[in-house]
This record gives structure tokens, C-alpha cells and sequence, in this order.
């Protein structure tokens, strides 16, 4: 399936999700994501959740990452270049929702691309090969090219995979893992 009909399918998936379906779901992918062993590095990038969009509420990744002391990054979008600048979240982190109610840093201590060692990507589908579909900015692919090549790049989904999305560009980045509700992945 090409990536704008999945795009359609999945955000309307999403939109018939309770927002008790959307907790327990996003609990159980926290509870999948504990099974892994990514969790010896030292930063991680976590996007904060568009409540408006339905997406996996990330506070409960959040809580695990601050309960094991790393270093939690956090993202400002650019929408002129479409390019994200990267921030170190810490007690003093003021966040405030822009325009597309994307919850970001006003400011704060930037950490370059090439320190982050696990990336947490949201997403609205993904496929058995481990390409994904996202709002189709292209936000993430320009990001994860930047990261090192041994950067563990994670999607959180909580659908299960598709067979296969036919329109890939060159240009994509595949995930190393997907973790839904009651499965996860590994490209």
C-alpha cells in the first residue's frame, strides 16, 4: 500500500481510539519497551506526545527514562526547513505548543544529533521491512540521517505491521525495532 493511502487509513485508526484506549495502549507499549536492551546508553531522544493526534503518550517512556537517570532530548521543529533542533530536558525545561500543537522547548542546552544513541520515533504506520509512515514532512528522515549509523532507532506503534508500503524512497530510514502493544519488532 502507498504511503498517503496508509497515512489516511491509520490517522483515522487513531482517531476512533478512547483516550483510555490510548493510555492502557501506551502502557503496554512502555511495558514492551522495557523487555529490550537498549537501555545502557546514556541519551535518548523522545518526541513529546500531540495529545490532538492520538499518538502514543510518551510520559510513561519518560518516567522509565528518568527512573534510570539518562539523559532524556527532546526536539524544536523548524517548519521553513524541516529540520529539528535538540534539547537536553531538564526541571528548568519550558515547554509550550506551537502552532500544530507539537509540544517543544522554548530553549535550552542543545545536544547535537551525533550524541544521541537511541531515537523513540513516532509514527503512523510501519511495514514487516521496517519503513514507516509519518506525516509525511520528512522531518525524522532528515534527522536519523544525521545520527550516527549505530543509533538505535525505535517506532512506536500501536498498530501491528503492514506487509509491505510500496512507494520507499531512497531516502528513508528503516527502524532497528517497532514496539506495539503486544509485539516488537526487530529489522
Amino acid at each position: 500500500m502507498k504511503k498517503a493511502e496508509l497515512r489516511n487509513i491509520y490517522k483515522t485508526k487513531r482517531q476512533q481510539l478512547s483516550e483510555i484506549d490510548v493510555d492502557n495502549l501506551s502502557i503496554a507499549i512502555a511495558n514492551q519497551l522495557l523487555k529490550l536492551t537498549v537501555w545502557q546508553a546514556s541519551f535518548y531522544h523522545v518526541f513529546l506526545t500531540i495529545e490532538e493526534q492520538k499518538e502514543v503518550n510518551t510520559d510513561y517512556i519518560l518516567n522509565i527514562l528518568s527512573g534510570k537517570d539518562k539523559n532524556i532530548v527532546i526536539s524544536k521543529s523548524d517548519f521553513k526547513t524541516y529540520e529539528m533542533t535538540h534539547f537536553l530536558l531538564t526541571d528548568n525545561t519550558k515547554i509550550k505548543k506551537n502552532k500544530y500543537n507539537i509540544p517543544e522547548p522554548i530553549d535550552g542546552i542543545e545536544i547535537k544529533n551525533e550524541n544521541i544513541e537511541v531515537v523513540f520515533i513516532p509514527l503512523l504506520a510501519f511495514d514487516k521491512q521496517g519503513n514507516r509512515v509519518g506525516y509525511g514532512k520528512g522531518f525524522y528522515d532528515r534527522f536519523l540521517s544525521k545520527c550516527r549509523p549505530e543509533t538505535i532507532k525505535i517506532g512506536l506503534s500501536f498498530f501491528e505491521a503492514e506487509t509491505e508500503i510500496t512507494d520507499v524512497f531512497e531516502s528513508d530510514i528503516t527502524l532497528d525495532f517497532c514496539v506495539t502493544p503486544n509485539k516488537t519488532y526487530k529489522f
